[in-house]
């Protein structure tokens, strides 16, 4: 599916809504299965590590690396298609927040297992790309708008994850949340399961990572890629 709507970017113009949400969840299917492996991976390398344990450990860093050049190539693919192509040709708000967000996404993807001088250009790519979107929604998008939500959902977790900024992930996602509710009786019957939707895994996150017994191998919930109800 990713070759195909590949070959339907490179035709040129904007796609629409239905578009970018294919190619969105295509590469997250790529992408997502990976990122699990490599969490699996990892657990396994460092529980062996710290038990001082050297068996299969050499097969084990391998297999993770592996994964790592894998992810790599995805993130860079995205990057590559949303710099040269999409950004350049999306001309109204939601296109504009929808990818920026998710080239901050990839490049946050990419700062999870990045070392060394690629970690720091992930951070910094993924924080401008996010911020960029921000802006942008902040003046296109209601605050009920679900992509305007989904951004904030995973823009905290770039802050709670990527730079161990809780404080500021609690903040962001806890505004968001709040103006969110402030306006919630103006949200259309289309819009509302989606906004609803990304405003409880906004809640989710809060109470997890303000609860005093946060386990740390629970995952903070994602926006979901499908933004079908974010049409603008």
């Amino acid at each position: 599916m990713v070759t195909h709507l590949k070959e339907i970017v490179k035709m040129g113009g904007e796609l629409s809504v239905d578009e970018r949400n294919l190619l969105s969840v295509a590469y997250k299917n790529v992408i997502g299965a990976r990122r699990v492996s490599w969490r699996n991976i990892s657990a396994i390398e460092q529980k062996k590590e710290s038990r001082g344990s050297r068996k299969h450990i050499s097969t084990i860093r391998e297999y993770r690396h592996r994964i790592e050049d894998e992810l790599e190539k995805v993130c860079r693919d995205v990057v590559e298609e949303l710099d040269e192509r999409l950004i350049p040709s999306a001309s109204t708000g939601g296109s504009k927040v929808f990818y920026h967000k998710m080239k901050g996404d990839y490049c946050r993807y990419l700062a999870e297992f990045a070392s060394g001088e690629k970690h720091n250009v992930a951070v910094t790519s993924a924080h401008m790309a996010y911020k960029t979107a921000v802006d942008v929604a902040r003046t296109e998008l209601t605050p009920t708008h679900p992509l305007r939500l989904g951004l904030a959902l995973n823009f905290s977790v770039f802050y709670y994850d990527i730079l161990n900024s809780p404080d500021l992930a609690c903040d962001l996602a806890k505004q968001a949340f709040d103006d969110a509710i402030d306006e919630l009786d103006s949200l259309t019957e289309e819009s509302y399961p989606g906004s609803t939707l990304v405003m409880q895994l906004l809640r989710d996150n809060l109470a997890l990572w303000t609860s005093s017994d946060n386990d740390e191998l629970e995952l903070p919930a994602e926006g979901p890629e499908d933004e079908a109800t974010a049409a603008a």
